[in-house]
């Protein structure tokens, strides 16, 4: 891109909104124009009319706001697409309008380094030389099952206990075992509400789940989408609106199943959250 392009994405980048519908609670509170009845109160408030009954109380469901919770990739295929994407982070973490209840970043090439606290000042442009000073590992190489294990022991507890939405926005093409990938993967995935994957490769019209990484990924995610242009970006709200979007996923692993690729390990049933 030229100066001018890269100027002109960015500031479209700055304008883009991700937002997202609160988790209806099984828990209720008191109130006077709810649907469900509150019968402990209503006997409580007879008893204290002399058994005289009227009304009866009534309750509504709470509500709370999920956590989005951020993986970014920035290994050296991944660097270019990583500073736009961090770019479109900082102004979901300084959009107070959105409703997440916080938004989570770390990234990931040789390792997991967290830069929540920096995206979120206020100047763009200091957040990410922050962050950037933050990763050493920036374009260096992926160890993608690695860096999801020292998040699944060290963060998934702290970030994603309230229903959390992930992203994880990577190529998928990890240098490690992928058998430590997909149970890796599996981890994260029981452990969030929705593991949505944005991979820049889907730009290509002949991209196949050929590599090893994205072979034990795919399967582990609830949705699959491109993440190479603002345009996908501008996509990513309708994916997570929609709970039932999958993107990509079944053209895909249809296509794994043509090739004759199996996906490594067993994978891991999902209970829904």
């Amino acid at each position: 891109m030229s100066t001018a392009e890269m100027a002109a994405a960015r500031s479209m980048l700055s304008k883009l909104r991700l937002p997202v519908k609160p988790i209806v609670s099984r828990r209720t509170r008191p109130t006077g124009s709810g649907r469900l009845p509150d019968w402990r109160r209503t006997f409580r408030d007879a008893a204290r009319r002399g058994g005289e009954f009227r009304a009866p109380a009534l309750r509504e469901r709470r509500f709370r706001w999920p956590n989005l919770v951020a993986l970014c990739d920035i290994s050296g295929s991944m660097s270019d697409y990583s500073r736009a994407v961090l770019h479109f982070l900082h102004t979901v973490s300084n959009n107070q309008g959105d409703g997440w209840a916080r938004v989570h970043a770390f990234t990931f090439g040789t390792r997991l380094t967290n830069i929540t606290r920096h995206l979120r000042r206020r100047d763009v442009d200091a957040a990410l030389a922050a962050a950037g000073e933050e990763a050493r590992d920036w374009e260096g190489g992926t160890r993608i099952g690695e860096c999801l294990r020292a998040f699944n022991r060290d963060w998934s507890r702290r970030v994603l206990s309230q229903g959390a939405v992930v992203l994880l926005i990577s190529d998928g093409l990890d240098r490690g075992d992928p058998d430590d990938l997909a149970r890796e993967m599996d981890r994260l995935r029981l452990s969030s509400r929705r593991l949505i994957w944005l991979n820049p490769l889907l730009r290509f019209d002949g991209f196949l789940p050929k590599a090893a990484g994205v072979r034990a990924m795919l399967p582990r995610v609830d949705s699959f989408r491109a993440g190479h242009s603002v345009a996908s970006l501008e996509a990513l709200a309708e994916a997570i609106a929609r709970p039932d979007d999958s993107g990509e996923k079944a053209r895909l692993m249809a296509a794994m199943e043509r090739i004759g690729h199996a996906p490594p390990g067993n994978g891991a049933s999902r209970t829904p959250r």
